[in-house]
């Protein structure tokens, strides 16, 4: 799945709903598990009395909402159990806000409402930054892998943008096995990631470096290595000149490398690939080998278990042999 970069958009109007909400922080939903219910530290059933501080919290790190019907979709429920199950792998990159239309009408009335809709699709998928839409809504199902691959590239743009603020868990949230405890956010990287927040690119590549020095089958550490080099590379590049550059000379290693660049940050993945194995099928000697070995950098950025990589590596073999 493709998936268009963080954007900036029209904040939700909240004042069709009919109760203000008070700004607590929202809690998860205790009880025994149900179908769209939450399930894991960072999802919590929305309600109209924190909608609000579900999307206030936005401001700290993205906000997924689910939205779900048991009685018009039921399969949407099992949509809205998999979101939450996934994100609760991210240790608080994501919230889940998890709501059933069925409950509570009157929300997806307003975010019908605020996206121009005369009804809301459901199931539907929409991620807030700073209380605005980051992303096109996704509306129907979306299969598990799918969802896999799409909050993996989320992950990944985060980092690319220096978004690094993390969620903390829910009160009231499934109690965590001491396993999962001590399975929290790695020190090791936050030097990394404290570099990309400040907007120190090249003091990230040196962190991810020393990491990946101290121990190369780290493939976390690799994929982090990769991204801040396409992030050192394309500092102060103009997009539309990089590109004006890339169509003149399309045989242009540099150039073409670039654009591949710009593209994998604008969340355009698969075409940066596309544009680089076209690039190994027309070249040879040096050119070709610098133009792979900038792919297998592009493919490190985007994470090897990433089916579009494996797809990639295909492509690869295929324009090599």
């Amino acid at each position: 799945m493709t998936q268009q970069p963080f954007v900036g958009r029209g904040a939700i109007d909240l004042s069709a709903l009919k109760r203000p909400a008070p700004q607590q922080a929202p809690t998860g939903a205790g009880g025994d598990a149900k179908p769209g219910a939450p399930v894991s530290a960072y999802a919590v059933a929305v309600d109209e009395q924190n909608f609000q501080s579900v999307l206030q919290s936005s401001t700290t790190a993205p906000v997924v909402l689910v939205f779900h019907s048991p009685s018009q979709a039921p399969e949407s429920s099992q949509m809205a159990d998999d979101v939450a199950d996934i994100v609760g792998q991210y240790d608080g990159r994501f919230l889940v806000g998890i709501v059933d239309v069925d409950a509570v009408p009157q929300i997806a009335q307003v975010i019908a409402q605020a996206s121009q809709l005369p009804q809301l699709p459901v199931p539907l998928l929409m991620v807030f930054l700073d209380g605005r839409p980051a992303i096109q809504p996704i509306p129907g199902m979306v299969s598990r892998d799918e969802l896999s691959t799409l909050f993996n590239e989320l992950g990944q743009q985060l980092t690319a943008q220096g978004i690094t603020g993390r969620h903390q868990p829910l009160a009231g949230a499934p109690a965590e096995s001491d396993e999962d405890e001590e399975d929290g956010p790695d020190p090791r990287y936050a030097p990394a990631q404290d570099a990309l927040a400040a907007g120190d690119i090249d003091g990230a590549v040196a962190e991810y470096q020393k990491l990946v020095d101290s121990n190369p089958a780290d493939a976390e550490a690799a994929a982090g290595l990769a991204m801040a080099k396409v992030l050192q590379r394309t500092q102060g590049v103009d997009l539309d000149a990089a590109r004006a550059a890339a169509a003149a000379d399309p045989d242009d290693v540099d150039a073409q490398t670039m654009v591949a660049d710009l593209d994998l940050l604008g969340g355009h993945v698969d075409d940066a690939f596309a544009r680089l194995i076209e690039l190994v099928r027309r070249t040879s000697d040096k050119d070709r080998d610098r133009t792979r070995e900038h792919l297998l950098a592009l493919f490190a950025a985007v994470g090897n278990e990433d089916p579009r990589v494996l797809k990639g590596r295909q492509a690869l073999a295929s324009a090599l042999f």
